[in-house]
């Protein structure tokens, strides 16, 4: 079972990973089919160039060995996009096909999650913290 869970991890991150590079990248371009996305979707062109960064740098931290709270943050940070841009195309009655690559990336966001092993998890100290 530890094994077939550790599969399942390592594909689904690395399709979150190549999916969120991708994007990131393009979305740092400022490709011409993505400003017109977001036109068509209200929001400033210069949110292309946020957004991009955030997403490798998030890629980095899912990948990166060490670092478990910062990898939370990176798997939320991604959560949140994603489901943003299906509620954004969802209130303007886009196409499935519009929605379908967020919907992806969101389904993979949770599998890596869901998944990671307990080695990159965040793990919690019982022990009372002193002033």
């Amino acid at each position: 079972m530890a094994k077939r869970n550790k599969i399942i991890y390592w594909i689904a991150t690395l399709w979150l990973s190549l999916g969120m590079l991708s994007t990131g990248i393009v979305q740092i371009l400022k490709r011409n089919e993505e400003i017109t996305m977001m036109k068509h979707l209200g929001y400033p062109e210069y949110l292309l160039m946020i957004l991009g960064i955030w997403k490798i740098l998030g890629v980095i931290a899912v990948l990166s060995p060490k670092f478990p709270l910062l990898k939370e943050w990176a798997y939320a940070g991604f959560f949140f996009t994603m489901s943003g841009a299906i509620i954004s195309h969802l209130i303007l009655k886009d196409s499935f096909g519009d929605i379908a690559p967020s919907l992806l990336l969101l389904v993979l966001t949770m599998i890596s999650w869901c998944f990671r092993p307990a080695s990159r998890k965040l793990t919690h100290s019982t022990t009372p913290i002193k002033p």
